[in-house]
């Protein structure tokens, strides 16, 4: 058996699972050779965005949508596996992130709660899976995100200059690459979860296909400043957000407590540009130029990514095409490069990005079948 593992994963937008073969074998960090994506059914991806916004008769719920979110990232690696021309007998691992509907990495007891049993994935698909990566890290003192930094650093690291990995999923984080010196590595803020929120409430669209309705509003200068001024972003690194801080629920509140109201597409226009400035200001924190590879759904956002371009002048803003691996399969390349780091006994965070007392293997390990031995 080679270096092939698998990653799988769904972000904070819960728009689709996502998952990649990955070879780990030869001269390059990777190769990826298959891929695919599966969108959530609507009653599903319903119930995850309910149960991360909290409710009634939660743990029943969860328990039933841990094995519905299984199966459901059983049905994506299947088909990444046919894409890659490959049998679940020529995978070492798979690596799968979950789908997170809590994060509480400041509450009195930190906690992380991700849903997509690994018990039951190895039983469908026949493979070993590694999982669970969150929480030892927050066992050890640390955000339990991101985790995908390390990854980033392996992948992206150029000597010469400074590069910033930027993720526009839901939740926007950034990677900061600067030669010679410790990585950084936060969420910076939303990216696309209130755009996509807003655009499905006022045009029944899952996104904004390119930011057009965005696009054709105008910013509400005294709103952005109100989003702008969320506690969260006054916060110094190590730190990690989601939907829990950033939901709509709050943008409907902020909406609420104006005396003048915001038509619809201004929002929009005002949402978009508090993702761009949120970003690029903590990107302007530590180095004046570079290069931002953008990663993530939002890397297919030419509003997004015009505005980006347009407020860091003296970077080169760019898809992480530019470095051979296609913005959509970046962050589960990561979760197979996880699972690898854990096959192999190495660690997986980075306690300067987390915040972590110290380096830790990541996630549990489960084995497919009885007789496997353990890594």
């Amino acid at each position: 058996m080679g270096n092939y593992f698998i990653g799988v994963m769904s972000g904070t937008s819960v728009d689709a699972a996502d998952a990649v073969v990955v070879d780990f074998d030869g001269d390059t960090p990777l190769r990826l050779l298959g891929s695919a994506s599966l969108a959530w059914p609507e009653e599903l991806r319903a119930e995850l965005l309910s149960l991360g916004a909290g409710g009634d008769n939660e743990l029943d719920r969860a328990g039933e949508a841990d094995q519905r979110v299984a199966r459901h990232f059983a049905d994506v690696i299947a088909s990444a596996l046919q894409d890659a021309g490959m049998t679940s007998a020529d995978i070492r691992a798979i690596g799968s992130h979950g789908q997170t509907v809590r994060h509480r990495p400041n509450a009195r007891h930190p906690f992380t709660l991700q849903l997509g049993d690994p018990n039951t994935l190895a039983e469908l698909t026949g493979m070993p899976v590694v999982a669970d990566f969150r929480r030892r890290d927050m066992a050890a003192g640390g955000q339990g995100a991101p985790l995908v930094p390390a990854f980033h650093q392996a992948l992206f690291a150029d000597p010469a200059r400074t590069v910033v990995a930027l993720n526009l999923g839901g939740i926007a984080n950034i990677t900061v690459l600067r030669p010679g010196q410790d990585v950084l590595g936060y969420d910076t803020g939303p990216a696309n979860m209130l755009l996509d929120g807003w655009c499905l409430r006022h045009q029944g669209h899952a996104y904004d296909g390119d930011g057009v309705w965005a696009a054709s509003g105008v910013i509400d200068a005294t709103l952005l400043a109100e989003l702008l001024e969320h506690p969260y972003l006054l916060r110094s690194p190590p730190k990690s957000t989601g939907r829990e801080e950033f939901g709509m629920a709050w943008l409907d509140a902020l909406l609420a407590s104006r005396e003048q109201a915001v038509t619809a597409v201004d929002v929009q226009a005002t949402l978009a540009e508090f993702t761009i400035r949120s970003v690029t200001r903590e990107i302007e924190r530590w180095s004046r130029e570079g290069l931002v590879l953008v990663c993530g759904g939002g890397a297919r956002n030419g509003h997004l990514m015009r505005g980006l371009a347009k407020a860091l002048p003296d970077w080169q803003v760019c898809g992480s095409e530019a470095r051979g691996l296609d913005p959509l399969w970046v962050e589960a390349c990561a979760f197979a490069w996880l699972a690898r780091q854990t096959v192999l006994g190495l660690a997986g965070n980075l306690p300067a990005v987390t915040g972590a007392s110290g380096s830790r293997v990541l996630g549990g390990y489960y084995p497919a079948r009885t007789g496997m031995r353990l890594p």
